[in-house]
């Protein structure tokens, strides 16, 4: 068991990103099946002078990429309820955005079956299907409807200092919640030509994420569908 300071510094050591191509649907006897892969860089050298061996173990990067694909299956699947303020700096009040997952597919979940792990070229690849419920392809065709809007961004998290956050889970959930933040605050500003006191609605990955390190942050490149459902304007004064 790493410590919780040894997980935010291997936390540097691993660049987890799925292909930019969305996860392919595929279609079978028992019902249709999301695919997506995930990877982790075992060979990280420069963080000898941390105190990190490399290569970095495989059983821990294994355990990783199962957990990150159970993780981006579930914000494609279902995604959030949000309530995002855009601020404000005249009435001083900040940027902020509350997050609420709608649902969550587990590692363990028995839907969720690998059909590939690998290690090439200094990656350890894991190729991940889920098995779709009707309810969760209602769902997903519901993110694909004509009430969503698609927009893209990038989000960051400091790797350490970050209010507490160590582990590397909190760390990228940190990063993709900032990512969240930006893809609003660019919704809204193409959609809105007044700023509003607040939006809410649901949102959700329109497709794996990209996870890199970035001059000491955790950085996730993320593409998402939004659907607005109220805009709240601030009162006259």
């Amino acid at each position: 068991m790493h410590s919780p300071r040894r997980l935010a510094l291997i936390v540097a050591a691993l660049f987890l990103f799925a292909r930019v191509s969305p996860p392919a649907l595929a279609q079978n006897a028992a019902a249709p099946t999301l695919r997506g892969a995930v990877y982790v860089e075992l060979d990280a050298p420069y963080l000898l002078p941390l105190g990190i061996s490399s290569p970095v173990d495989r059983a821990a990067a294994a355990a990783w990429a199962l957990e990150d694909s159970a993780a981006a299956f579930s914000a494609l699947i279902y995604g959030w309820n949000f309530e995002y303020e855009p601020g404000e700096r005249a009435r001083e009040l900040r940027e902020r955005v509350l997050l609420t997952p709608l649902g969550r597919v587990e590692p363990a979940d028995p839907r969720l079956q690998i059909t590939e792990a690998a290690v090439r070229d200094g990656l350890y690849e894991l190729w991940a299907d889920y098995q779709l419920t009707g309810e969760q392809q209602y769902r997903l065709r519901a993110w694909h409807s004509a009430d969503t809007r698609e927009t893209a961004a990038t989000g960051y998290a400091p790797l350490a200092g970050n209010e507490g956050t160590t582990e590397r889970t909190e760390i990228k959930a940190a990063a993709l919640e900032d990512a969240v933040k930006k893809a609003l605050r660019a919704q809204l500003r193409a959609q809105e030509r007044n700023r509003p006191r607040l939006i809410r609605g649901s949102i959700a990955l329109a497709r794996f994420p990209l996870y890199r390190l970035f001059h000491g942050n955790w950085a996730a490149q993320a593409r998402f569908r939004v659907r607005i459902t109220e805009i709240v304007p601030f009162p006259a004064y």
